[in-house]
């Protein structure tokens, strides 16, 4: 099946069909990485530009190492040196980007809908890197990448996203490409950041956490947003922690083969302990690694690669 789709914007609009596709270039660009292949030539020649209007670590890294190791140029421009901070409008600094001859915009932005806006206004493809609570659709695959690796096929396997899902784009993307996959899917936190209209995504909303991690295959934290709050959701970070904060006790609780996932930045000792972050279950480092490779797919399929060509090569 050949690769249609020129932009990545949400885990949504994607078919399973697709998401394998990206998980199986996925697969095998880390397969020739992890062979000492520093650097392969499929975008030789491209120039890709992230524009970051928000902070960010590891997609931002992520993205840049995966660019070069598809040897193209990368420039990256966040808020801080873009003319947003003059007045210029995301129209303007990027119809200005794609004049100066670039190949692909990443864009990570407060705003849901700007890469979805920008798609519809450029000639160039666009990727999602983040906007607003709406999606944040390469975590998403990052995740169910990593959960494939441990677990095989995903369907049916319960997996618990624990934290606040209200304000949370990386639940989101997630949730989609779970639900599409066939995984059982439960949400916990309290009922002001895990509302029942949740259910309307095919997945079961739970307040008791004990009940919920029974016999999970898989548990992803995931920190409080504060920043996308307007006002608190909770008296206090310590009676979140007291009541929904993963420890060794409520660990135990989960199937004893069970991996545990965060998409980061991890608050510790809120939302995880320590002990639990950098044990043998967790996975995080890897979602970080496979971060790289699942852009990589990204950017080449958007860019006009093919599948069965990079399996080929």
């Amino acid at each position: 099946m050949p690769w249609n789709r020129r932009h990545l914007l949400t885990v949504e609009d994607l078919s399973i069909a697709e998401i394998d596709q990206i998980h199986a270039t996925a697969a095998v660009f880390k397969k020739q990485l992890q062979h000492s292949v520093k650097k392969l030539p499929a975008l030789r020649g491209k120039t890709i530009v992230n524009f970051f209007l928000e902070p960010s670590t590891r997609t931002r890294m992520a993205f840049e190492m995966a660019a070069k190791r598809l040897s193209a140029d990368v420039v990256s421009l966040d808020a801080a040196s873009s003319s947003t901070q003059k007045g210029e409008t995301l129209r303007d600094t990027a119809q200005n980007i794609q004049a100066l001859n670039a190949d692909l915009i990443v864009i990570r932005h407060s705003a849901s809908g700007s890469p979805l806006y920008l798609s519809r206004i450029l000639n160039i493809p666009v990727i999602n890197a983040g906007d607003g609570s709406h999606e944040h659709p390469t975590q998403g695959l990052l995740d169910t990448f990593t959960m494939k690796e441990h677990l095989g096929s995903l369907a049916g396997r319960k997996v618990v996203i624990l934290g606040d899902i209200l304000f949370s784009r990386v639940a989101r993307s997630n949730i989609h490409a779970l639900t599409k996959m066939g995984a059982a899917v439960t949400l916990v936190g309290p009922s002001t950041l895990v509302p029942d209209w949740f259910t309307d995504f095919g997945v079961t909303v739970a307040h008791d956490l004990k009940t919920a991690l029974a016999d999970a295959e898989v548990v992803m934290l995931l920190r409080i947003q504060h920043e996308r709050q307007a006002a608190s959701h909770f008296p206090s970070l310590g009676e979140y922690t007291g009541m929904f904060g993963l420890n060794k006790t409520r660990a135990s609780w989960l199937n004893p083969k069970a991996i545990i996932m965060h998409p980061g930045p991890i608050n510790r000792g809120v939302e995880i302990d320590s002990d639990l972050a950098d044990g043998s279950r967790s996975v995080i480092l890897e979602q970080v690694s496979n971060g790289i490779a699942i852009r990589m797919a990204a950017l080449y399929l958007c860019s006009g690669g093919q599948p069965e060509l990079v399996e080929a090569g």
